[in-house]
């Protein structure tokens, strides 16, 4: 079967936002490396995901230049680069196309935000009728405030409130709602041997 790793968001943009003093993982560059350079010697494909929002001013404008990959990153020659524009890395891209050109039938998955971009492109990726791997400690995701807080909280505001969700909490959400549906969980350390 030949497999995909596909990296996700892992860009400046992220550590661009106040929220990132709170990520989950703030050593995700290097869990990703340790991916990549398996898919490398494995010989499989790794696609790299980036996320755009041109013209809205904010640090995923590309006009800013954070939408590149967070430095420790680098695509080799002839990996290839897609920018998205929604939430999954399916829909405004390629990359099915490019999957289907290489003759990819699994896909294993990691980058940010954990319940966001990764687990979307992951169910999308299933639907599909791909096999999926989810490398839950290769994604990094940050609390989420409830749907009705006020807007302009601090970051500290947002981790006091009870009703944020925590990383653990939405990290283990995604789990549950991936395992044996969606993708198998998998650790770097199970795809990796180290």
């Amino acid at each position: 079967m030949n497999t995909a790793l596909i990296v996700i968001d892992v860009q400046e943009s992220f550590r661009r936002r106040p929220n990132w003093a709170a990520v989950s993982n703030p050593e995700i560059v290097p869990q990703v490396n340790r991916l990549v350079e398996a898919a490398r010697a494995n010989g499989d494909l790794v696609v790299w995901v980036l996320h755009s929002e041109p013209g809205s001013g904010t640090v995923f404008d590309p006009e800013l230049g954070f939408v590149h990959p967070i430095e420790g990153l680098e695509p080799a020659a002839g990996e290839p680069v897609v920018t998205k524009t929604s939430h999954n890395a399916f829909t405004t891209t390629n990359l099915q196309q490019l999957l289907t050109v290489h003759g990819v039938r699994e896909l294993v998955i990691c980058g940010i935000r954990t319940e966001q971009c990764c687990e979307t492109t992951t169910r999308v990726g299933s639907d599909l009728g791909y096999q999926t791997v989810f490398v839950t400690d290769a994604t990094a995701t940050h609390p989420i405030e409830h749907w009705d807080a006020p807007a302009g909280r601090s970051l500290d505001e947002i981790l006091a409130d009870p009703r944020t969700l925590s990383t653990d909490q939405i990290i283990a959400r995604t789990e549950y709602a991936l395992a044996g549906r969606f993708a198998r969980i998998a650790t770097v350390k199970e795809l990796t041997g180290s």
